[in-house]
Order: structure tokens, then C-alpha cells, then sequence
């Protein structure tokens, strides 16, 4: 019976941000049934009908998407993907021809198309866009979100998780609380943003705002809060950004503590690999094991790691592992910030006039004084 009334909803094709290099474009999109999101509910209960809206998707399986982008010569690359049992469509595309990256930063369109398939699915249109990093960026930037950037208050315990899940389900973007100082800080990371297009044109309100140096998002938050992710970045004037968020299920990869960080690490790499010429800023906190996950990438990459930030928000001693990963990052020769407060950092930051290479290690170094973590009894003891 409830599977004759989804029929009745809209289709809604959601492209997400995708990224691409000279060589390769990767775009993920997904088909619901449902209405775009509108996150300016007031009162509890129609916000919690929203959130309820983006948790009990309807996925669309076998919706063949046309795929269109514009080269920089004119050419017009055309591919196409189906889109499986959870509704997901990948674009990972290889050029024929290479594809020179901007000197400036810089969001590249793409169109969608899809054909009519019975009375259920009319024929449809949309526009994604895809972060193409400049060649004259530097350094990148790979931040998680919870805790990061967008406070949740959770510290481990059940009551901390249930409070954090009420808050996303009658909270809108507008109403969420975000991390103190984290505006000043991705500013002072990313860069002042790009208001004109490479022609000197001023860009549409509907297309994000680029950074000099781009910004990546890695969350173990489920690919259905994408669209709320993105409404409180806007609404707090936070940096845009491909988005790698995870598909949840009831399982123990998705559900325990080993998903955070392994799902983080294999992100962070394929955006590694995807820009050669960039070295990365990654920033976290200590309540889904990012020390420890940003180690294990500073160990095999140290030279493309150019500092690693870590709030610390749950306030609690390290763990045996994240003493050993915070040890092989300073053996690495990396950067590493421990603190509660971005504006530390910030301040060093915006004292070295963003120049974020040469001047970065003392910078880090002399912010990170006074500011310590504390180390576990257990793992004192073990020394």
C-alpha cells in the first residue's frame, strides 16, 4: 500500500558538488522521491516533518541521467549513469582530451538530463557544479563538519547522541550553533571568496562562491543531511566545498566507532591523489578519532600534509592510539594545533598574512603552546 502512495511524490534528482582535475571528473548524484528541501520551517513540529522528509527517502532505482560539460575549448563531454538500488548515480570520468585546471579557483557547471520513463518519471533537467581547485592555489583544505564547524555537544555518552539527533530533527541550519570562531578561521584557511567569474562577470546567487584555496568536506553524516549541510554553510557564510558523506546502514561499518575514521582516511587520500600539486590543511576534533585518522595519512604522505588542526571538543584524555598517531605526526615534520578555540589559531594565521607555507610550522607550533592535551592514566602508564 505505502509503496503505491511514493509514486505520488515528485522526482527529485539531487546532484551533489562534484570535483574534478586536467584528467578526471567525479560527480555523485542521487534520485529520491520527494520535494526539495525548504529549511525555514518555524515551530517544532513542521521542522521535525522536514527533517522526517530527508530521512524517509524513497530511492529511485534504474533512472538512466544524462550527463553534459563544457570544456574550456567548447567541446562537450557527454556521458550517462543508472542509478542503483539506493538511488545513487556516479560520474567518474576520465577525459579524452586533458582539461587544463583555471589559474584561479573556480566552480564548473554541468547539465543533468533524464527522459521521460512511464506516467511516474516525466523528463527533467538540472545543474551541477563541480570544484575545479586552481593551479595557483597551493594548499587545499580537508575539514570534518561535526564539531568542526557545526557544534553538536557530543561526548561519547547515549544521552549526548540522543540530544545531538533532537536537535537535527527540529533545529533548522539557522538554529544550529556554530563552533566559536570557526567563521574567521576557514576565511583565514580558504580565503576571501571569489565574487566575480573568470570573465570578470559577477556570479549568480545560485552558484557557490569559490575560495582561493578550495575547500573539501569528509563527515561520517549520512548523504541525506547534504542538503542541510549545505543550507547552514550558506547561512553562516562558511566556505562551499565537495561534500564526502557517507550511505548509512544498519551495520557495523556504518554504525561503529571504526567507520569515522576508515571512511575519512580513504576520502582524504582520493583527494590526495586527485591533486598532485596541492598540499592540504586538514582540520577536525577529537570526538570521531580524527588524530587518529589524519596520522595514519600524515605517516604515508607527510610531505602533502601542510598542517593538521584538531579542536578539541570533548575535552577528554587521549587514547592510546591518538598518542601514537599524535607522535607520528610530529616525527612526520607536520604541523599539529590542539585547542579549543579556533581563535588562536586564527590569530597566527592572519598574523602571517595567510602566507600558509614557509611561516606555517612556527606559527602552529607557538599557538599550539600552553594548549597541551591531556594523556590518559592508562597510556602513562604503559610509557
Amino acid at each position: 500500500m505505502f509503496g503505491i502512495f511514493k509514486y505520488r511524490r515528485p522526482l527529485l534528482v539531487q546532484p551533489f558538488y562534484g570535483y574534478r582535475n586536467a584528467e578526471t571528473l567525479f560527480l555523485p548524484v542521487r534520485a529520491l522521491r520527494g520535494k526539495e528541501p525548504a529549511f525555514n520551517e518555524s515551530g517544532a513540529l513542521k521542522s521535525f516533518r522536514t527533517m522526517l522528509g530527508q530521512y524517509a527517502s524513497h530511492e529511485v532505482e534504474g533512472l538512466e541521467i544524462d550527463l553534459e560539460f563544457e570544456t574550456g575549448s567548447g567541446d562537450v563531454i557527454r556521458r550517462n549513469a543508472v542509478t542503483n538500488a539506493e538511488g545513487f548515480a556516479h560520474f567518474d570520468i576520465y577525459f579524452d582530451d586533458k582539461q587544463d585546471l583555471p589559474l584561479q579557483s573556480g566552480w564548473d557547471r554541468a547539465r543533468l538530463s533524464w527522459s521521460a520513463q512511464g506516467a511516474t518519471i516525466p523528463a527533467g533537467e538540472t545543474e551541477a557544479f563541480v570544484l575545479a581547485p586552481g593551479r595557483e592555489a597551493g594548499i587545499g583544505v580537508i575539514s570534518d563538519i561535526d564539531d568542526t564547524i557545526l557544534e553538536t555537544g557530543i561526548t561519547g555518552s547515549a544521552r549526548a547522541i540522543l540530544r545531538n539527533w533532537k536537535r537535527v530533527m527540529i533545529q533548522m541550519p539557522g538554529q544550529r550553533s556554530a563552533v566559536p570562531g570557526a567563521h574567521g578561521f576557514y576565511e583565514a584557511l580558504g580565503g576571501q571568496p571569489i565574487a566575480y567569474g573568470r570573465d570578470g562577470s559577477p556570479r549568480a546567487a545560485s552558484v557557490p562562491q569559490a575560495r582561493p584555496r578550495p575547500v573539501f568536506y569528509v563527515s561520517s553524516s549520512p548523504w541525506n543531511l547534504f542538503a542541510y549541510l549545505v543550507a547552514y554553510k550558506l547561512d553562516r557564510e562558511m566556505p562551499l566545498g565537495p561534500v564526502m558523506l557517507r550511505d548509512w546502514g544498519f551495520n557495523r561499518k556504518t554504525l561503529g566507532s571504526k567507520g569515522h575514521g576508515s571512511h575519512k582516511q580513504d576520502a582524504i587520500e582520493r583527494i590526495l591523489a586527485t591533486y598532485p600539486h596541492l598540499r592540504f590543511v586538514l582540520v577536525g576534533d577529537d570526538t570521531q578519532k580524527d588524530l587518529v585518522a589524519f596520522g595514519a595519512v600524515a605517516a604515508k604522505s607527510p610531505d602533502r600534509i601542510a598542517a593538521i588542526f584538531i579542536r578539541q571538543a570533548a575535552g577528554e584524555a587521549l587514547s592510546e592510539k591518538e598518542i601514537s598517531a599524535k607522535t607520528g605526526i610530529e616525527k612526520a615534520g607536520v604541523p599539529l594545533w590542539m585547542g579549543e578555540n579556533y581563535s588562536t589559531a586564527h590569530e597566527f594565521l592572519s598574523g602571517a598574512g595567510l602566507e600558509l607555507d614557509a611561516p606555517l610550522k612556527t606559527l602552529v607550533e607557538t599557538a599550539s603552546e600552553g594548549t597541551k592535551p591531556p594523556v590518559a592514566e592508562d597510556a602513562k602508564a604503559a610509557r
